[in-house]
């Protein structure tokens, strides 16, 4: 029997997140390769080709879609390129990877020269709906078109929260609650600093990620126990911006990002189950030290602790910071003195690569995907059903979302 030809990649989108996409398909040789790249700049896309080792850069989008040598396109794009890009894809016969959220408000509706303020200010409500509307929108073409809409939440395919999750099977014991986020000292890109770019702030950006791992959680122990998805059925939530603390106008170095526009740059959310279980997820730019990406699971019979990063499979220890001088080491970490933590493979510890193999496997046998469009759905209802209950100060029940209404 011949062996199947590797699955053909498109990459829409050369910056970071595009650069760690590309490193996970190189490493499945054999199963995938990166057929092609777009980018809005087409010297982006020659840089990126030649320094990625893909084979094709292309100078559009419907360039890299009319590939028959694409099979799968990945988009590493801002959030508000998510839908239309999704929806071309699809149209094309790809099959799509998006990475969270799956979709958020960014203005779509309004004016391209609408204010920060038109945008931000918005009724949370109103960006409920729409931030819903699209990402229902992209769950359903990719349906109508025969292909898979797969969900790029990496915490799902971290090896430590794979592992606890089978541990749980094994253990047959109920979830009580899951506590878990997501926190650095905050990204100094001006784009996550105004809503009209992120679609909110740390609860969204980072917030999402503790969040789809909850409630993919969930959803395998409902299955696995009572034949049906444990969802969630309302959030009550906060969120901040402690970087606007007067007293840091007067200290002489503050080392965590300053200057968010319209966003929190700290956020929380209590999600309720169906069955009585809690969540709580929290993201914020208020941490020093390096990223931190946790999850702790309380079930019945059982506990775990899941440490994506930092972890200590490796420890190092240098006198001066010129030692290791600008050796990357693990995300958002200010320097090399003193104990550190560098990570030894931080694609398979934070899950990415074990992700990009589960969507080439999934596109190539026709299964459905582990992370799927569904699950990110879910989680854009949640995120955005937790600022309405940040605006309005009140338990918010997800049902009450299909009776909004622009």
């Amino acid at each position: 029997m011949p062996s199947q030809p590797p699955l053909g990649i498109g990459l829409l989108g050369a910056g970071f997140l595009a650069k760690t996409r590309a490193r996970c398909y190189r490493a499945l040789a054999g199963r995938a390769e990166l057929v092609a790249v777009a980018s809005r700049g087409f010297e982006n896309a020659e840089l990126f080709a030649e320094e990625q080792g893909v084979a094709h850069a292309c100078r559009s989008v419907e360039e890299l879609l009319a590939r028959d040598d694409v099979q799968l396109v990945d988009l590493c794009v801002p959030n508000d390129q998510h839908r239309p890009l999704c929806e071309r894809a699809a149209a094309a016969g790809k099959h799509v990877v998006c990475t969270k959220p799956l979709t958020a408000y960014v203005g779509q509706d309004l004016p391209p020269d609408a204010s920060d303020e038109a945008i931000s200010g918005r009724d949370r409500r109103e960006m409920a709906v729409l931030a819903t509307v699209d990402a229902r929108a992209m769950v359903e073409v990719c349906a109508d078109e025969g292909v898979r809409l797969m969900y790029g939440e990496n915490w799902i395919y971290a090896p430590s929260i794979r592992r606890a999750a089978g541990l749980l099977a094994r253990a047959n014991g109920t979830i009580l609650d899951l506590r878990g986020g997501e926190s650095h000292k905050g990204s100094h890109s001006p784009y996550s600093r105004r809503w009209r770019h992120t679609g909110g702030g740390a609860l969204l950006r980072l917030g999402a990620h503790p969040l789809g791992a909850m409630l993919w959680l969930m959803r395998e122990e409902g299955l696995r126990r009572r034949g049906a998805p444990i969802l969630p059925v309302a959030v009550t939530a906060d969120v901040a911006d402690p970087s606007r603390i007067a007293s840091l106008d007067d200290e002489a170095a503050t080392y965590v990002a300053r200057g968010w526009v319209d966003v929190e740059s700290w956020g929380t959310v209590i999600v309720e189950f169906d069955n009585g279980a809690r969540g709580v997820a929290w993201g914020a730019d208020t941490t020093l030290g390096g990223m931190e990406s946790r999850l702790e699971i309380q079930a019945s019979n059982a506990r775990f602790r899941c440490n994506l990063s930092p972890h200590d499979l490796l420890q190092a220890y240098t006198p001066h910071g010129d030692v290791l001088a600008d050796t990357y080491l693990m995300e958002k970490l200010d320097g090399s003195a003193g104990w550190s933590t560098p990570l030894p493979d931080e694609d398979w510890s934070s899950g990415h690569l074990g992700m990009c193999a589960d969507f080439v496997d999934c596109a190539r046998s026709g299964r459905p995907p582990i992370a799927s469009g569904e699950l990110g759905l879910d989680v854009v209802r949640v995120v955005y059903a937790a600022y309405v209950a940040a605006s309005e100060g009140r338990r918010v029940p997800l049902e009450e979302l299909d009776t909004w209404s622009l």
